[in-house]
């Protein structure tokens, strides 16, 4: 798997907003990758340096929609969230920048 299969998207939320001036930054990553895969891919895509990453599964969770034909139920999918921190002397990644 190349750089671009493991990173999926980045997670934007409130936290992960007020993270990004401590070069922290959270993204939704494949299920299947570990910490060092999703480290080279951080460091591959975005020509950075990073310190460490830490990785946790996220349940979906269910939601239920009233129709005409009675209540539907559904669960939205699992993910796994990894959530990467930079060394200080690391330059910040562009595209977050913009955003802060």
């Amino acid at each position: 798997m190349n750089g671009y299969d493991i990173i999926k998207k980045p997670l934007m939320s409130e936290k992960s907003y007020a993270n990004i001036k401590n070069k922290i930054y959270t993204f939704i990553v494949d299920n299947n990758a570990n910490k060092i895969e999703i480290r080279k891919a951080v460091e591959e895509v975005f020509k950075v340096e990073v310190d460490k990453v830490n990785t946790m599964l996220v349940k979906g969770h269910e939601k239920s929609q009233n129709t005409k034909s009675g209540r539907k139920i559904g669960r939205t999918s699992d993910y796994k969230k990894a959530i990467v921190t930079l060394k200080k002397d690391s330059k910040p990644i562009a595209f977050f920048e913009s955003l802060s």
